[in-house]
């Protein structure tokens, strides 16, 4: 992938806090009537990192007074115990967790020492996962620039199944993010792709605990999300959300750029999901935090 367009989605998750804060000013309040709306299907949740706090606890608090029903942890790397305390504290569970080495240790590489490190991480995400009561672990599954896709995808497939085993003795599956890696679609191609590739992918592990946790926001650049959604079905097992603007090409608040979020409503419901939709945006406080989770509102109805 190149360093570019790492900083621009960085640099994006960093600013992003001011420009929806600004966005969103006031109490939040409930969302207004729209077609396909999605209430009652979706839970909200949204990535540690998008959290400030002086502790775990208080991050947690924070979450659900803004009005998020889960957070996603990074394992490994946080402490389990410390996230059972928060959990306990606040009432706030973890829907599941991001894998937090996957950028750098991947499973796409072609030194098989990397690839042996990948997977011991992926299992410590898995277990770390359980223990705090998350049922999924979001993984990247590597880099196109690691390879051809005639090698990358064959032996990424084979290292990942070797943690399948303990996914399904967990009861945690292994959701791959779509994400700019230059992998599954084509990096400088236009706005008419498909998610073909990304489901053939994920059913070459012929395994349920085996899915996609599908940005919304990642691929908009690359195709219409609603027709990915239907496109990958049931496959689908959690969402991200995070707005893009082709016109401006670059990630914006939800709810703002040009994604069809009435299509992708309408397609939710198509393919019948039910589930959890994490916001991935920049990390704020209480107030900021609070309109986050009123734009997730007016973008699906929740």
């Amino acid at each position: 992938m190149n360093t570019d367009h790492f900083r621009t989605r960085r640099d994006f998750l960093k600013q992003t806090g001011i420009l929806a804060l600004g966005a969103m000013t006031g109490a939040a309040q409930a969302a207004p009537d729209v077609p396909d709306a999605l209430a009652g299907r979706l839970l909200k949740t949204l990535k540690i990192g998008m959290i400030k706090g002086d502790t775990l606890a208080d991050r947690f608090k924070t979450a659900k007074a803004a009005g998020f029903d889960g957070v996603e942890m990074d394992f490994p790397g946080a402490d389990p115990g410390e996230v059972r305390r928060a959990v306990a504290e606040s009432g706030l569970s973890v829907d599941g967790s991001v894998c937090s080495s996957h950028w750098k240790i991947r499973h796409t590489s072609p030194d098989a020492a990397v690839r042996a490190a990948a997977l011991e991480d992926l299992k410590q995400a898995l277990r770390n996962t359980r223990e705090v009561g998350g049922h999924s672990v979001l993984l990247v599954v590597g880099r196109g620039a690691d390879g051809p896709e005639a090698e990358i995808w064959p032996r990424s497939v084979e290292n990942i199944a070797r943690a399948i085993p303990l996914a399904a003795e967990l009861g945690v599956q292994i959701l791959f993010e779509n994400v700019w890696n230059q992998f599954l679609y084509d990096h400088a191609g236009g706005a008419d792709q498909t998610a073909e590739k990304f489901a053939k992918y994920v059913d070459e592990f012929r395994s349920p605990w085996v899915g996609i946790h599908f940005d919304i926001g990642n691929h908009h650049k690359y195709g219409r999300m609603g027709d990915w959604i239907r496109q990958l079905g049931g496959r689908v097992k959690k969402l991200d959300i995070k707005g893009y603007s082709r016109a401006q090409d670059k990630f914006t608040p939800i709810g703002e750029g040009d994604i069809e979020y009435a299509d992708v409503r309408k397609a939710l419901k198509e393919i019948n999901f039910h589930g959890w939709l994490a916001a991935e945006v920049g990390p704020g406080a209480l107030d900021y935090l609070k309109g986050v989770a009123q734009q997730m509102d007016q973008a699906f109805g929740l």
